[in-house]
């Protein structure tokens, strides 16, 4: 079992800049992918950002919106995930979850085996 715990969110100004941590519990944390998800008010969930698991290269992908603009990253040591947000948009504005999977292709899926709670970012303009 693993347990997800988002941190780092808040509210802030077009232009700044975030760094969200997902800190996890449990055992095997290098072997699962670990990606960013978000949902806005009135919008789907949507896969920001995602890592792939240390067997598989630690390989990262972004959606278009966030690209250039968010790195994600983990620390198998701390056994922790992070997101780094920078030039951040209103249009990010949403409360962002950290989750783990199998694979990549399960993330892009929304197949998650586990999910944080959530932390809200705001951005305002």
């Amino acid at each position: 079992q693993v347990q997800l715990v988002e941190s780092g969110g808040g509210l802030v100004q077009a232009g700044d800049s975030l760094r969200l941590s997902c800190a996890a519990s449990g055992r095997n944390f290098s072997t699962y992918a670990m990606g960013w998800f978000r949902q806005a008010p009135g919008k789907d969930r949507e896969l920001v950002a995602a890592i792939t698991a240390t067997w598989s290269g630690s390989v990262t992908e972004y959606a278009d919106s966030v690209k250039g603009r968010f790195t994600v990253s983990r620390d198998n040591a701390k056994n922790t995930v992070y997101l780094q947000m920078n030039s951040l948009k209103p249009e990010d504005t949403a409360v962002y979850y950290c989750a783990a999977g199998p694979q990549l292709i399960d993330l892009r899926l929304g197949r998650c085996d586990y999910w944080g709670q959530g932390t809200q970012v705001t951005v305002s303009s």
